[in-house]
Order: structure tokens, then C-alpha cells, then sequence
């Protein structure tokens, strides 16, 4: 009697990083709350805040988005997922986020090359992943970025495709993907979680003392430096030292980031729902006066519930809605 063995084959099973949720949902976090205070400003505080967090809150998403995009390619499925997680929801909350312009002040405009309010971050992104090949090619990427995002500020470029924030920003995209685990593993040493600490506490003093002196528009990447009222010598100098100082906070940043389990890492994986859907908490409260307090209260709760269960089963179709009828049938490869 012959015996058979059988030989078990292991089945691995990949499981998400929490420390890359933990960071999405305390990114999200501070956009949130940076655009609740916006209107506190007046309040030398709030402005300070608000500086201090408008120089890193994105950067830190789109670092994060970068990283996360390293495996993109021009093949079918991913352009399928371009199209239904980026420009369906695109065309949605352009159209969402113009309907109140006609019930408050009886006038309608839509331009879908224009992005408005905040659908600007899904226009760059759409254009930053296509690009990620080819950033993927060269021999010194962030460089090249580097280069783009200052030329690109001396030049008013067109208010399409939001122009000005896609260059401007576009380092911290190719910064994101350059990085490799082994740069998170070194920034979550001991020792860096203090230094980042540290960075990021010198960081808001330093935002305490400079936020009235640098007009807000720096921080926003949206404008040339012609348009903010400085030649391109002393623009590209702040520019660089925007870029400098931004990369620095992210990485203070992700250094004290919890890289355990939290009770916050499963709504990391659905921050594109807050990101989305805050704009419209942010427009109520913008008719009552909260205070800085209650503003960022109001940011820590919209930005929690906005990416719960409930929420993402309400807006599934606007958020990432099923395509796949829009689609012809993938093709086996023979």
C-alpha cells in the first residue's frame, strides 16, 4: 500500500499596518479642525493654530497618499479605480459643493476643470497618480519635483486642474512615494518619537511668533509670487523654506504616531469619507460663532463620526460608488 503525503501550503494573509491608519485619522483630524477654526482667525491663538497646521496638515496626506500610490500602474484595474474613487466622487462633490451657492445666493457656477472649496485635493490627486510612473523612471524624482513645484510659483498658471496647489505640493506626492518601510521603521525608534515631539513643539512656537507676519495665502499653495506680492527671489526662498519646514513637521509627526492598534486605526482606512463630507459641517458652522474651543471640539467629533460605519454606508455611492456596470468585463490573460 502506497502512502500519499499531502504537504500543507502556508496561506499568507496581509494585514493592514494600524500605524498608517493611526496617521490617516489624525491627519484628518487636524484638516478638519484647521478648516473649522478658519474663521476664528481674528484671535491671534487661532491664526497661530491655524498657520502652524495649514503648514504640515496636507503635506502629511498627500506624503501618506504618495506612499500608499507606489504600486500604481496604467493597468486596467487601476484605472478603473482611478476613475471610480477619484473622478466619480470628483463630479459628485463638485456638484454638492456648488448646490448651496444657489440656495444662499441664488447663483449657480460649475466648472468641473475649476475645482471649488475642497475637491481641489481629488483634481491633484488624480493628476499625481497618473504621473507616479514616470516619477517612478527618473534617477533623482524628488529633485525634479523639487524644481517644478519652485519654477511653477513664479508663473500664474491657470485656476484648472488647480494648477498652482498640484506643482506646489507635488514634492511631498514624490517624497511619499520614494520612501521605503524601512524610513517609518527608523522614525518609530524611541528616541525619535522625543525628537518628533520635541520638533513638533518647537514648531507651533515658532508658528506663535512668525503667523502674523506671513500672509496666509503662503500656506495655501493656490497663488504665484507675483499674486502674493513678492518678487521670484524672495517667493522661491519662502517656498523652499515652506517645503523644508513641512517635510520636517510630517516626519516629527509620523514619530509620534501610536504604531499599535487603536481604538481610531479602522476609521484611518475611510478618511476620504471625512475629507469629503466635512465641507458641509464646516459651511454650517461657519453661520454661528463657536469660538476656537468649541471649533475644535466640533472638528475632533465631525471628523470621528464622518468615518464610522453608518456614515460610509450611507454615502458608499458618492464616495467610492460601484462602477463595475459602467465597465466592460476585464480580460483573462491567455
Amino acid at each position: 500500500m502506497s502512502s500519499t503525503t499531502v504537504t500543507a501550503v502556508p496561506v499568507t494573509v496581509t494585514a493592514r499596518d494600524p500605524f498608517f491608519d493611526n496617521a490617516k485619522y489624525l491627519a484628518i483630524v487636524l484638516v478638519v479642525c484647521g478648516h473649522l477654526i478658519e474663521d476664528q482667525r481674528d484671535a491671534p491663538i487661532a491664526h497661530a493654530l491655524y498657520f502652524y497646521v495649514y503648514v504640515f496638515h496636507m503635506p502629511l496626506f498627500i506624503v501618506l497618499t504618495g506612499y500608499l500610490s507606489r504600486k500604481f500602474t496604467f493597468g486596467a484595474g487601476k484605472a478603473r479605480k482611478l476613475i471610480s474613487t477619484l473622478a466619480v466622487p470628483y463630479l459628485v462633490f463638485e456638484l454638492a459643493y456648488s448646490l448651496p451657492r444657489l440656495v444662499l445666493y441664488g447663483k449657480f457656477e460649475l466648472s468641473l476643470l475649476e475645482p471649488y472649496y475642497l475637491t481641489w485635493f481629488l483634481m491633484s490627486l488624480f493628476l499625481w497618480r497618473l504621473s507616479t510612473p514616470v516619477w517612478q523612471q527618473l534617477r533623482w524624482p524628488l529633485l525634479v519635483a523639487l524644481v517644478l513645484s519652485l519654477v511653477t510659483g513664479m508663473s500664474k498658471l491657470p485656476d484648472e486642474l488647480s494648477m498652482n496647489r498640484t506643482f506646489g505640493l507635488l514634492p511631498f506626492y514624490v517624497l511619499g512615494l520614494m520612501l521605503k518601510p524601512e524610513h517609518f521603521q527608523w522614525l518609530r525608534r524611541p528616541y525619535m518619537r522625543l525628537a518628533g515631539a520635541c520638533v513638533l513643539g518647537l514648531g507651533l512656537a515658532t508658528a506663535l511668533l512668525v503667523h502674523e507676519a506671513v500672509p496666509t495665502e503662503w500656506i495655501r499653495w493656490r497663488l504665484s509670487n507675483t499674486e502674493i506680492g513678492v518678487d521670484d527671489l524672495t517667493g522661491t526662498a519662502i517656498r523652499l523654506g515652506l517645503l523644508v519646514a513641512g517635510a520636517v513637521l510630517v516626519a516629527a509627526f509620523l514619530a509620534v504616531t501610536p504604531a499599535r492598534r487603536t481604538w481610531f486605526s479602522g476609521l484611518g482606512a475611510t478618511t476620504m469619507y471625512a475629507y469629503l463630507l466635512h465641507g458641509f459641517v464646516v459651511k454650517v458652522a461657519e453661520r454661528f460663532d463657536l469660538g476656537l474651543p468649541l471649533s475644535i471640539g466640533l472638528g475632533l467629533v465631525a471628523a470621528t463620526v464622518l468615518c464610522t460605519p453608518p456614515v460610509r454606508k450611507l454615502f458608499h455611492w458618492a464616495v467610492e460608488p460601484r462602477m463595475s456596470w459602467v465597465f466592460t468585463p476585464l480580460r483573462k490573460p491567455s
